[in-house]
């Protein structure tokens, strides 16, 4: 099953809707999820400050600052 990462940080509306696209990918398919806030530790603060919210598959960073529904579920659909 993939790890899907969100990297995201409060009040960032494009992660809100990035995070609304992953529940609805949930709901076709299924991954493992987990949420970082960049703002939580100082090297992904650096790393993705300009680039929130910025989507990983398996460690690759795949989507950043959007997230279009059907690329996520036919990369989903590659990983093993």
């Amino acid at each position: 099953m993939p790890n899907v990462t969100i990297y995201t940080r409060r009040g960032c509306c494009l992660c809100e809707e990035a995070r609304r696209v992953l529940d609805c990918a949930r709901l076709k398919t299924e991954f493992h999820l987990q949420e970082v806030d960049i703002d939580s530790e100082p090297d992904l603060r650096e790393l993705y400050n300009e680039e929130v919210p910025v989507i990983a598959i398996n460690g690759r960073k795949v989507f950043q600052y959007q997230v279009d529904l059907d690329a996520l579920l036919i990369r989903l659909s590659a990983e093993p």
